[in-house]
């Protein structure tokens, strides 16, 4: 009986008495029956059906469900207490349709089910074979596998290694050619930098001599300007005089006024020598890299 089985006991507790299945989802009525959710609406359904306990049939006053939570949890120590019977029995577990222990194995659907399964509609007309026969033939089978498997699996680790061989072949060739690079290229800064470094120096010493001409061009010409300023002034306050002072040494001052001659400045030329661009030849650096 149940009563002497506590597990088969808390089965019973836990077992919808609509669909005889453990609950799912279970709800209390106000009489104190549960359900699951799903059960109770199907027998609540449509507008003219009564609210009414499927078990007692008393009416419920509202439909309010309330979830019963501590029965929900009670039905998941019932599942795990039914699986650890039917291990510790022998078996394969537990139907989750019909809470027996799996001792058949379905040949067709390729499952373990139990003896109302195997009676049922679904399995009725299938071929089944003990549960322990059935494993016992398929870990023959399985066994069998592992001799192809355990040489592929060889071949597959031994293609990985040659792969893993090459990535390292491949990354140390890539890290000689970046090192090569790296180290052209240095040369190749330190080759611009020196000649650099020669072309601002010849720019700067052709910039020192030309401006040099040129200030000495502007000195002169400034040294002439005063000069003849001077003479203009004379000139000037000499027309400005009287007849007896314009006269004194008059042919004196008219010699000198025609005896000036600008002296134009030296020729300098500001265009800049065309020797200033980068003499490195890029063909050779190019034949440098394999180019």
């Amino acid at each position: 009986m149940a009563a002497d089985n506590p597990v088969e006991s808390l089965q019973e507790e836990a077992t919808c008495p609509v669909c005889l299945e453990y609950f799912t989802e279970p709800v209390t009525l106000e009489c104190g029956h549960n359900f699951c959710r799903t059960c109770i609406a199907q027998c609540w359904e449509g507008p003219d059906t009564a609210a009414s306990c499927p078990q007692c049939r008393e009416t419920a006053q509202q439909r309010n469900l309330r979830p019963n939570r501590q029965l929900g949890n009670m039905v998941e120590i019932a599942k795990r207490l039914s699986f650890r019977a039917a291990k510790g029995a022998g078996g394969g577990g537990v139907c989750g349709e019909h809470q027996e222990t799996l001792k058949l194995f379905c040949e067709e659907d390729q499952t373990p089910i139990c003896v109302v399964c195997h009676l049922s509609r679904a399995h009725r007309a299938h071929t089944v074979v003990p549960i322990e026969e059935a494993a016992q033939e398929y870990k023959v089978k399985l066994q069998g596998a592992l001799d192809p498997l355990r040489k592929e699996l060889e071949e597959a680790l031994a293609l990985m290694l040659k792969e893993e061989e090459k990535t390292t072949e491949w990354q140390g060739k890539v890290k000689n050619k970046r090192e090569m690079v790296s180290g052209e290229f240095n040369k190749l800064h330190t080759l611009l930098k020196e000649e650099e470094q020669l072309l601002l120096q010849s720019l700067e010493e052709e910039e020192r001599e030309t401006l040099q001409r040129l200030q000495e061009n502007v000195t002169k010409l400034s040294r002439q300007s005063s000069s003849l300023q001077q003479l203009i002034t004379e000139i000037e306050e000499k027309c400005q005089q009287p007849v007896a002072e314009l006269l004194k040494d008059v042919k004196s001052t008219l010699s000198r006024s025609e005896n000036v001659k600008l002296q134009e400045p030296e020729a300098v030329s500001t265009d800049l020598k065309n020797v200033y661009k980068i003499s490195l030849d890029m063909r050779e650096v190019l034949k440098r890299f394999g180019g």
